[in-house]
C-alpha cells in the first residue's frame, strides 16, 4: 500500500533547511510515497494542517520544538494514539531524535518514514494542559538556554554553551520543593541548581542529563543537582558532558510517575522541549506510559533491546 505523509516545517526556517526539506521530499517520492509538505500559520496552524489531512502520516520537519507542537496538537485533538508520527531532525539540538537514533541527516531520517517501524512511547502532561516530549528541565540549564537563545542564529549549538556559562555567573540557585510519588527529595531549605523530568536522554544538542532513560519505560527521570557551591558546579559542569555526573555527591536521580516542583522564593526558569518560560512557581507533571508511536529505525541497538530482525 502507498505510504502518505503530511511533512510539517518551521514558519521561520532558511534557505539551507528548504533545501534539506527538499531533500527529504525527493527521498520520499522516490520512494513511492504520495507526499503533502505544509507550512503552519502559526504555532496554533498545526492543529488545521492535521484535520486538513487525516489520513496522512504527519511528519515533523524541524527541531524538538516542531515536533512537540505536532504532538501537543494531536493530543489537544484526543488524536495522539490514532496517527503514527515520523520526524526529520532540522533544528538546533535534536534531541528526542537523538534518543531514537533517528538519522541527523535528512535524506537518512526520510528513509526511516519509508523503511522504519512504529515504537510506543511515553510523554509527560503537566498540570497547565502542556505535554513534554524530551524533556522538562528547570533551573540554571533553563537559565542558559534563555541566556543563549539571541545567539542561536549566529553561533548554532555553541549558543548552549555560551548561555550556560552567563548562567554560571548570574545564578545562586532556587529554593525549591520537589517530590516524586509523593515522596519529598528536597523540601526547600537548601538552593537548587538544576532539575530535570526527562523521557530522553539529553538536551541542550546532546548533553547527557539523563544518560541511560529510555523513552517506553513507563517512568521519568529525575534528575536533580544541588551542586551550587564554585567547586562543586564547575565539577558538575564538567562531568555532565560527558554523563558522569550522576556519580556526583550532589547529584540524584529518581524515577517516577508524579513530579511536583514548588518554588520557595523567586520564580524559577523552565524550559520544556526548547519552549522558555521566565520563571513557574508550582507545576506537577505526570508520566503516561506509552500512549504515542514515532517512526524509528527498525533495527535499534542498545545495551537493553534490540528491536526489528
Amino acid at each position: 500500500m502507498q505510504r502518505s505523509f503530511l511533512v510539517i516545517t518551521n514558519a521561520s526556517a532558511g534557505s539551507a533547511d528548504d533545501r534539506a526539506v527538499q531533500a527529504v521530499l525527493d527521498v520520499l517520492r522516490g520512494g513511492g510515497a504520495d507526499v503533502a509538505c505544509e507550512t503552519p500559520d502559526g504555532p496554533d496552524g498545526v492543529g488545521a494542517l492535521l484535520e486538513r489531512h487525516p489520513q496522512r502520516t504527519p511528519v515533523a520537519a524541524g527541531g524538538d520544538g516542531t515536533l512537540h507542537l505536532l504532538v501537543a496538537a494531536l493530543h489537544e485533538r484526543g488524536m495522539l494514539s490514532q496517527r503514527v508520527v515520523g520526524c526529520v531532525p532540522l533544528g538546533t539540538g535534536n534531541d528526542f531524535a537523538r534518543t531514537l537514533h533517528i538519522p541527523l541527516e535528512p535524506p537518512e531520517a526520510a528513509r526511516v518514514l519509508l523503511n522504519g517501524a512504529p515504537r510506543e512511547l511515553d510523554l509527560l502532561t503537566d498540570d497547565a494542559g502542556c505535554v513534554v516530549v524530551n524533556a522538562a528541565h528547570l533551573g540554571i540549564g533553563a537559565q542558559g538556554s534563555r541566556e543563549g537563545e539571541p545567539l542561536k542564529p549566529v553561533l548554532g549549538m555553541l549558543a548552549y554553551r555560551v548561555g550556560a556559562v552567563v548562567a554560571a555567573m548570574r545564578s545562586k540557585g532556587w529554593p525549591l520543593r520537589i517530590t516524586v510519588d509523593g515522596a519529598t527529595i528536597t523540601d526547600g531549605d537548601a538552593p537548587v541548581l538544576q532539575v530535570g523530568l526527562l523521557n530522553g536522554r539529553t538536551i541542550g544538542g546532546g548533553t547527557p542529563l539523563a544518560p541511560d532513560a529510555e523513552p517506553d519505560d513507563g517512568l521519568a527521570d529525575v534528575v536533580i543537582s544541588t551542586a551550587v557551591g564554585p567547586r562543586a558546579r564547575a565539577r558538575y559542569a564538567r562531568l555532565l558532558r560527558t554523563g558522569e555526573h550522576l556519580a556526583h555527591p550532589d547529584v540524584r536521580l529518581i524515577r517516577g510517575r508524579t513530579v511536583e516542583v514548588i518554588a520557595q522564593g523567586a520564580p524559577v526558569p523552565i524550559n520544556a522541549d526548547g519552549e522558555l518560560e521566565d520563571g513557574v512557581n508550582r507545576r506537577t507533571w505526570s508520566h503516561q506510559s506509552r500512549i504515542w508511536r514515532m517512526l524509528t529505525p527498525a533495527v535499534i541497538e542498545t545495551d537493553r533491546i534490540v528491536r526489528g530482525t
